[in-house]
């Protein structure tokens, strides 16, 4: 009976081992593939901002980091996905701070200057 019994220890523990092994590499897949479709939105997001035109550094290299993210999914090098992912997509959202940051800075010159032109008139009609 003994003898019997050692096999279905070992496979068992084989089997244990398998499925443990199968969650590790999906584990990881899962994560990264989650930061990529993230980061698209991001660097889509920054694009809708005119992250390209107030900061196409930041959007090139929100864009470059996002394509290598994408091959190294594809390679199943999941960490390096995941960390390039991350990367595009805080270049993502510093290209669309500066788009939002400029665009308020020129909406406050344009009041400045309404504000200034409605001064003027009320001085001259008060003259």
């Amino acid at each position: 009976m003994k003898l019997n019994s050692r096999p279905w220890v070992a496979m068992t523990l084989l089997c244990t081992a398998s499925v443990f092994g199968i969650y590790g590499c999906s584990s990881l897949k899962t994560p990264a593939t989650a930061d990529v479709a993230v980061s698209s939105a991001a660097v889509d997001n920054a694009a809708s901002a005119d992250g390209a035109e107030y900061a196409p550094v930041e959007m090139r290299l929100a864009r470059e980091k996002l394509a290598l993210a994408n091959k190294a999914l594809r390679d199943k090098d999941y960490e390096r996905a995941s960390q390039l992912a991350k990367e595009a997509r805080a270049d993502a959202r510093l290209a669309q701070g500066k788009a939002n940051s400029a665009k308020a800075q020129a909406a406050a010159s344009a009041l400045e200057s309404d504000i200034r032109v409605l001064d003027e008139e009320l001085q001259r009609s008060r003259r």
